[in-house]
């Protein structure tokens, strides 16, 4: 199919409580360089070419995420705000069941605001010639698996391991099946922790690595708001 008839949508996540940023404040609300932390994930996803976005927020937060969020900073490609469920695998299938029909849907964390639209192509272009795929880099550090008793246990080859990000995509009809069956299996629900595990673990699908960027970092602490602020800052002075 051609890329101009693929039919795009992306379901950004901002759900979570964020408790490791301490404060009252959710973190997607957190103010980096003048604005939401959210409001970053959101303008890299308007200026793309995917066609719709699904915002997921914490239940009750739908209304305040429209007014504060949604239309105070224009992003039109915005059709839905919908809450959240308890763990993120259940946020994901609310998002879903937002989108609606389309080809291609990317997953993507609202708390990695430093997402640029050539990362969020190559997801598109990744999804439509694989079906599945997810962004990531491979890892600088030597990796250390540990025991109950927080020993080392042994030592992986960092030349085959990645660190994986968002967005993550998907063909529409696959991801939305592989979640289906996951909500449909709670012994298989235990350990998830993103999108390619579902499909990997639901259909069997192969799910393609594509690297992205190292500063597409997820803020998780304060340290890294500051950090992804001055990522920010070094962009707009290119």
């Amino acid at each position: 199919m051609e890329e101009s008839r693929r039919e795009t949508a992306a379901v950004i996540l901002a759900a979570g409580r964020g408790t490791r940023m301490g404060g009252s404040t959710r973190k997607q609300y957190l103010e980096l360089e003048g604005r939401p932390l959210i409001c970053h994930a959101l303008e890299a996803f308007e200026r793309s070419p995917v066609d719709r976005i699904v915002l997921v927020t914490g239940a009750g937060e739908e209304e305040y995420c429209k007014r504060e969020i949604v239309d105070a900073c224009g992003f039109s490609k915005v059709t839905a705000v919908v809450p959240g469920g308890r763990e993120r695998y259940h946020s994901v299938y609310e998002g879903l069941k937002a989108v609606g029909d389309c080809d291609i849907v990317l997953i993507h964390d609202g708390a990695r605001p430093c997402v640029t639209e050539e990362i969020i192509r190559a997801a598109m272009d990744g999804a439509a010639a694989s079906g599945a795929c997810v962004i990531g880099m491979p890892v600088k550090d030597t990796i250390k698996v540990a025991d109950d008793h927080e020993d080392a246990e042994y030592t992986p080859d960092r030349s085959r391991l990645w660190l994986i990000q968002t967005p993550q995509a998907f063909s529409c009809r696959l991801i939305t099946a592989a979640y289906e069956a996951l909500l449909a299996d709670p012994y298989a629900q235990q350990g998830v922790t993103d999108d390619a595990m579902v499909v990997e673990k639901m259909s069997g699908q192969k799910v393609h690595l594509i690297r992205g960027s190292y500063e597409n970092i997820k803020v998780t602490t304060p340290e890294d708001l500051e950090v992804a602020g001055v990522f920010l800052r070094r962009r707009k002075k290119e």
